[in-house]
């Protein structure tokens, strides 16, 4: 339930939020953002596992990401499904130079492999993503799609790349890249490429900026940044916007990031 703050009823605090969303959901945003690396490419294919790779390494400095996102990208030849599909054991050792904070060269190799066994034997992200989608809520899907994605060998300890929801995560980085895969944006940024999808599915990408300004707002009271968290956020946006509630990530990071709200 929403409550009132920062002197706003639930009419107002929607008024101000579409306003920032406007604001801050342009091209214009593109620039600085790890999004910036999916928008290099044109195949279905190339868009959805540069954008898969680029938000599973998207914590810390955004320079650094974005950065470390194109070096990815450069190891497999700028052309990330052929190399998926069609690598090589001497062109995966290439990719042994590879770290980004805690996410090194064996977790890069091993998301390769698993990503080729999503479209060998699962008909690719999208229907991995969508077999277990639910009306308001995908984060039985990301559950699930994790089980999927580690049916190959791997280390235990790549499994804390692919976040649980199950497990009480707040899954920032796979909501986010299934923002920019779902979201239907006639602004430019998301790509909304994944039609088997609803946005009113989606929930908010929910980090230490995010949160702040949800509470902040009333959007949020539980104080910690964990599933249950997820859950009373994306129900409060709902409130305002049931068929894109996602949209407000936007309003929510412009604020907290930008605005230092």
């Amino acid at each position: 339930m929403l409550k009132k703050s920062a002197g706003m009823n639930k009419a107002e605090l929607r008024e101000f939020l579409d306003e920032k969303v406007i604001q801050y959901n342009t091209t214009d945003f593109i620039d600085s953002d790890p999004i910036q690396i999916p928008h290099q490419f044109l195949l279905k294919e190339d868009i959805e596992i540069s954008a898969f790779l680029t938000s599973s390494i998207a914590w810390g400095n955004r320079k650094i990401i974005i950065n470390n996102s194109k070096r990815m990208m450069a190891l497999m030849g700028d052309s990330p499904y052929d190399f998926v599909m069609s690598h090589t054991d001497d062109q995966l050792e290439n990719l042994e130079v590879f770290v980004h904070r805690t996410f090194n060269s064996g977790d890069f190799i091993t998301f390769i492999k698993g990503l080729r066994h999503i479209y060998k034997n699962h008909n690719g992200l999208e229907a991995a993503f969508a077999k277990n989608r639910q009306a308001e809520s995908m984060q039985q899907s990301i559950t699930e799609f994790r089980k999927l994605f580690f049916e190959i060998p791997h280390q235990q300890r790549t499994t804390k790349h692919v976040s649980d929801p199950m497990q009480g995560s707040a899954a920032k980085r796979i909501n986010m890249f299934l923002r920019w895969m779902v979201r239907q944006d006639k602004a430019g940024v998301d790509f909304g490429i994944w039609k088997s999808i609803s946005p009113a599915s989606l929930s908010c990408p929910l980090d230490v900026h995010s949160g702040n300004v949800a509470r902040k707002l009333g959007l949020l009271t539980r104080k910690q940044n964990d599933a249950k968290a997820l859950a009373e956020l994306d129900a409060s946006l709902r409130l305002l916007d049931a068929n894109d509630p996602v949209k407000y990530d936007f309003a929510l990071f412009g604020l907290g990031v930008f605005e230092r709200f």
